[in-house]
């Protein structure tokens, strides 16, 4: 008995010398997993940072990885996996271009692809372009407010290397500065690419420079390795442009350039809303009060809202015209059509009071008050701002330039599109249909306009004979397929690059005659 005894106490002995062991070597194991499960999730982490910037669509394909494995939701949608992208083109650049764009929406538009062209005839890097933040607008938006800038970089890869901004190294190199200039307008491949004899210079070269001394762009390379272009528009001349790079515009412009899944996403809305009531025509009614101001168009104004404008052109120094004559310039075919012109030319045209008409455009000078005949004569008249919530719009507030990029998505959507002055987005949107299969443009002759509405209202021209007269001079102005007029060494009196892009509308629509005849557009207009 005492033996056993003795046993037992030895074992109890050693028992409760071992009880403190369990609970440590315990602590132990959780300490090792919270750690191990730490560095698990660190290295995730940075994977996930890294893959990312290695491939942009990494995180798509994780996710949708995820769902699979995760099993089906009561909803499933079919996703199509994005294009694989292109191989990035092999070459050395020879430095990095800046630019600064100027102007509003479309006029960017057409100079980022204008650069895009330039940086790949030159073989250089480009900078994502900077956006017009100074003008009559004062839109804060970057370019990845308003482009899809990951799609931008990578749908572009095979043709020119895109950053998103400078390399530190070379911001560093030139923290004071680098050269800037504004190339000049309508210019061909010469003028960016021919070598010349550059004077060699002893001292830092001044950010201004007088680059008549050196005016071909390639040159300039060889003093430094960054070239800021700032000013942009029509930089690049339409014609006589290698057929290559005619074709990497047309790229860009109709593929490269898509706006934001935010903006995307409204402007399929609105669109869906549009055609959810009916076939619909998109009026761009350019009668807005900084296209009053610089044109010096006031026909239909009150004396006090001529002297309005008139102060607004003197405030801006970079309209150069300030003493303009109204009625002259109107006569020339050089003003907008007001709200009341637009309702006549309409009804002539034969187009139905019962028409959903979307109006594309910001705010109309004189509001309700000139929008009065036109919303007599076509009561299913409907904007952005009545079609939508207020609290959708809210995010673009203040930002004209993705508030114009809802129109124009409206705009080459429309059954039937119709510019009351040819400014850019008037271009660039006929370009755009063109590209879609020729789809209805009624390209308004406003000096014969102008001529045939003054006979009316005088009481000259019967509304009989007026409907049959807009109608003739308009049967071959709706949008078929046409040769671009070229006037050589007058770039600004000849047909846009991007109204017409013809070297690349065959292909689009395979059409064999973009050059002769054309098709066969109806006159009529639903």
């Amino acid at each position: 008995m005492e033996i056993r005894s003795e046993s037992v106490g030895l074992r109890s002995e050693k028992l409760g010398g071992l009880s403190p062991v369990i609970p440590r070597k315990r602590l132990q194991v959780w300490f090792i997993r919270v750690c191990s499960s730490i560095l698990v999730w660190t290295c995730l982490v940075q994977l996930v940072a890294v893959g990312e910037l290695w491939h942009p669509r990494f995180i798509t394909n994780l996710t949708t990885r995820f769902s699979q494995i995760a099993g089906p939701l009561h909803v499933q949608v079919a996703v199509q996996p994005p294009p694989p992208l292109p191989p990035p083109r092999n070459y050395t650049s020879n430095g990095f271009l800046k630019v600064s764009c100027n102007g509003g929406l479309n006029q960017m538009r057409s100079a980022i692809c204008d650069m895009v062209a330039v940086a790949r005839l030159l073989n250089l890097t480009l900078v994502v372009p900077e956006l017009d933040k100074t003008s009559f607008w004062a839109d804060p938006s970057d370019f990845e407010d308003i482009f899809d800038v990951r799609h931008f970089i990578d749908s572009l890869r095979d043709e020119v290397r895109i950053v998103r901004r400078l390399p530190k190294r070379i911001s560093k190199k030139y923290r004071h500065g680098v050269l800037e200039m504004p190339p000049v307008s309508w210019s061909n491949e010469n003028y960016y690419l021919q070598q010349v004899i550059f004077p060699s210079f002893h001292f830092p070269l001044p950010l201004h420079f007088p680059w008549i001394l050196a005016p071909q762009i390639l040159p300039l390379f060889n003093k430094s390795k960054v070239l800021h272009f700032n000013r942009t528009d029509a930089r690049l001349a339409n014609n006589m442009i290698p057929l290559e790079l005619q074709k990497l515009r047309c790229r860009v412009n109709f593929q490269a350039l898509k706006f934001t899944p935010q903006i995307e996403s409204l402007g399929h809305k609105l669109v869906h809303i549009l055609h959810q009531r009916g076939p619909f025509m998109a009026l761009h009614l350019r009668y807005e009060m900084d296209m009053l101001a610089f044109s010096g168009c006031t026909h239909g104004c009150k004396q006090e809202e001529a002297e309005e404008l008139k102060r607004l052109r003197y405030a801006y120094p970079w309209w150069r015209e300030k003493e303009i004559n109204s009625v002259e310039r109107r006569s020339q075919g050089l003003c907008p059509l007001t709200p009341e012109e637009a309702a006549l030319v309409l009804q002539a045209l034969g187009v139905d009071k019962e028409t959903q008409i979307y109006v594309a455009a910001g705010e109309i000078y004189g509001s309700e008050r000139r929008l009065a005949a036109l919303r007599a004569a076509f009561p299913r008249i409907v904007r952005k701002e009545t079609l939508l919530d207020p609290l959708e719009l809210q995010q673009f507030q203040n930002h004209s330039s993705q508030m114009a990029a809802l129109d124009f998505m409206v705009s080459v959507a429309s059954n039937t599109f119709v510019p009351t002055y040819d400014g850019n987005m008037a271009k660039v949107v006929e370009g755009h249909r063109r590209y879609l299969g020729f789809k209805k443009t009624i390209l308004l002759d406003r000096r014969k306009l102008v001529e045939l509405l003054n006979l009316h209202q005088n009481g000259t021209l019967p509304w009989n004979e007026f409907t049959v007269a807009v109608r003739e001079a308009h049967e071959k102005r709706m949008g078929q397929p046409i040769r671009r007029r070229v006037i050589p060494d007058k770039p600004k009196e000849e047909d846009y690059f991007y109204s017409n892009p013809q070297e690349c509308l065959c292909e689009a629509n395979n059409c064999d005659d973009l050059l002769g005849r054309g098709n066969s557009n109806s006159s009529s207009v639903p």
